[in-house]
């Protein structure tokens, strides 16, 4: 173990101040699914209390999330977050595995989902093939890496454009929906169209955690934030609270508008509620398609500057090859695992349609996540001496509940959807005969527990 939050390989400049910190957790996170996944869940609990509930649910797993990873990434702020937590908290194994999905899955398949988004809405304005529709998504996804190669400074700034612009876009949304819209009230009462189970709950919980998942990216670029002791616990905390709220006012906008009944037929919410906003007029598809671009384009970008991060610290604590953890010396990025990510994302896009790979695969995270939050109990029984800036709000309930929730939506999707769920897992532990190969066979092998040295 290392006996300081600060590791000595840390190798990249700390320019990411507070604000842009929140920006990049909050641009992460709002993507496509706060347009799309509310219809689903509609769907599977089919009554307007368990919907919201559903979405409340979510917020308060992604709270007790942040807030226990908060006291992890202002001990350990460094780059990789959830990557580094594992290693310092279990070790080698569990670290590799993680960074092991995200490279293999995770990372680019989220990548080429949210850029193909992008591209089907510029759709709307300009008629493209489903051919043209992957190379649109593939050239963002090269401008995007091209950007984030030419410094987090420029990635940063325009992530603080986009975060402003569709945060603001789903207040106004929200705004109109209850002030001009042709809504209901009675929507937010109607009888269920079915029997709503505790499985149905969790089912629908899954993609809702997906709509929420991003909060932990930040902790991924933990190495170039300004006074990270200070400002990446905050930013985690503020920055997962204001995406709770803007989900849960977004979709009481939604029920307003378009009762449950029909929410659960329909594909994309969002456009059916603008539609009933009467000041929209015929704009109302244009606007939401111009609100998804910029939601899709910011969305992108954040996983493009935090993604690779992982790949990166993997590499400098010696469990992958160490060209991966090239810093550009002209511009002071990641440049090979920036290369890298966009590299993997551009090839899924031009094979595939990748939306339902990365739902498919959002389970796959989540064991990770549990395992980090655990840490907080591991490490404060085993090195109660480290330096905690922060310590975990409501310990030890807060890591307690969200360790429930992540084991009762795995064991749910399990029960529910075994093939799937199966094929997850599966991709997962195939990375272990990787594992002992690099640790055989590699170069620049660390120590069990050790990640103080350089690769």
């Amino acid at each position: 173990m290392t006996d300081a939050g600060q590791a000595p390989t840390e190798r990249l400049a700390r320019t990411i101040g507070l604000w842009s910190a929140v920006a990049i957790l909050i641009g992460t996170t709002i993507g496509s699914g706060i347009f799309r996944v509310p219809a689903r869940v509609a769907a599977a609990v089919g009554e307007p209390q368990a919907m919201l509930l559903v979405w409340v649910l979510g917020g308060v797993v992604t709270l007790t999330g942040a807030l226990a990873v908060a006291e992890l990434a202002g001990m350990f702020p460094r780059s990789g977050g959830i990557f580094a937590y594992l290693l310092e908290a279990h070790g080698p194994l569990p670290a590799f595995l993680f960074g092991w999905s995200e490279l293999t899955v995770i990372r680019a398949s989220a990548i080429g989902a949210i850029s193909t988004i992008f591209a089907e809405y510029l759709g709307y304005f300009i008629e493209l093939s489903p051919q043209q529709i992957r190379y649109v998504a593939a050239f963002t996804i090269l401008l995007i890496a091209a950007l984030n190669y030419l410094g987090v400074s420029y990635a940063s700034a325009l992530m603080n454009v986009t975060t402003v612009l569709k945060y603001g876009a789903l207040i106004g949304l929200s705004l109109f929906a209850f002030g001009a819209g042709n809504g209901d009230a009675s929507n937010f009462s109607a009888p269920a169209i079915g029997v709503v189970t505790a499985s149905a709950i969790l089912t629908a919980l899954v993609p809702v955690m997906w709509t929420y998942d991003g909060w932990s990216n930040l902790s991924f670029v933990g190495g170039e934030i300004k006074d990270p002791a200070r400002n990446l616990p905050r930013a985690l905390i503020l920055g997962t609270a204001a995406i709770v709220v803007i989900y849960l006012l977004v979709n009481a906008a939604y029920l307003y508008l378009v009762p449950v009944s029909e929410m659960a037929t329909v594909r994309l919410v969002a456009a059916t509620a603008a539609e009933r906003i009467p000041l929209f007029g015929t704009a109302g598809a244009a606007i939401i398609s111009g609100i998804v671009m910029v939601s899709c384009f910011g969305s992108a970008n954040g996983s493009i500057m935090t993604g690779p991060r992982v790949m990166f610290a993997m590499s400098d604590r010696g469990l992958f090859f160490p060209a991966i953890a090239r810093v550009s010396p002209r511009f002071g990025t990641p440049s090979v695992a920036i290369w890298l990510a966009a590299v993997l994302a551009i090839t899924y896009v031009l094979q595939n349609d990748f939306a339902a790979l990365a739902d498919r695969f959002v389970l796959g995270v989540w064991p990770f996540y549990a395992m980090a939050v655990a840490g907080v109990y591991t490490l404060r029984s085993r090195r109660p001496d480290l330096a905690r800036p922060y310590r975990t709000l409501g310990y030890p309930v807060t890591p307690a509940l969200f360790l429930i929730a992540s084991v009762g939506m795995v064991g749910n999707a399990f029960y529910t959807d075994p093939k799937n769920t199966g094929v997850t897992f599966a991709i997962i532990l195939a990375g272990l005969p990787v594992y002992f190969l690099w640790r055989k066979f590699g170069k620049g092998r660390v120590s069990d527990g050790s990640i103080g040295t350089p690769a």
